[in-house]
């Protein structure tokens, strides 16, 4: 299998569960899939090609790299399987920090329509997406700390 099959499949995977989180009742078992299905399999992805790469088991395709200086990580980025690497830590990640949002904002009362905007933003540029939720997240959230 190719790169660029990996890369789709790790996106089109990613995305499906970005629209359950999005757009689907947030019940435990949509709650869950989200975890196991979306999350969990993208680092699962993650850790078998990372190791593979680490133990000479899979080649990315490129010549060298390492995470020790800019050169060497933009080495590594230059790589198909590098990049693909990359991009399926990205979207694990920013997938675990939506589902984070979301829970966060059904907790704190903010329906669905204000959420959509911040779980965007963090599909498309996460941190970008999560500055913003913790910056209006804040007055609720210091409102239920002193109602305690």
């Amino acid at each position: 299998m190719g790169w660029d099959v990996i890369f789709l499949i790790a996106n089109y995977w990613a995305i499906a569960f970005w629209l359950l989180l999005a757009f689907a009742p947030r019940g435990p078992k949509v709650m869950s899939a989200v975890m196991y299905a979306g999350v969990f399999l993208l680092c699962l992805a993650y850790t078998v090609l990372i190791v593979g790469f680490m133990s000479g088991g899979i080649d990315p395709g490129g010549s060298g790299g390492d995470f020790t200086s800019l050169a060497g990580v933009m080495k590594l980025f230059a790589a198909p399987g590098g990049a693909t690497l990359g991009w399926i830590h990205y979207l694990a990640f920013d997938l675990f920090i939506g589902l984070w949002i979301a829970r966060d904002a059904d907790n704190k009362g903010f329906g669905r329509i204000i959420q959509l905007p911040f779980l965007f933003l963090t599909l498309m540029a996460g941190p970008v997406g999560l500055l913003l939720w913790l910056i209006v997240r804040e007055r609720r959230a210091r409102a239920a700390a002193k109602a305690l």
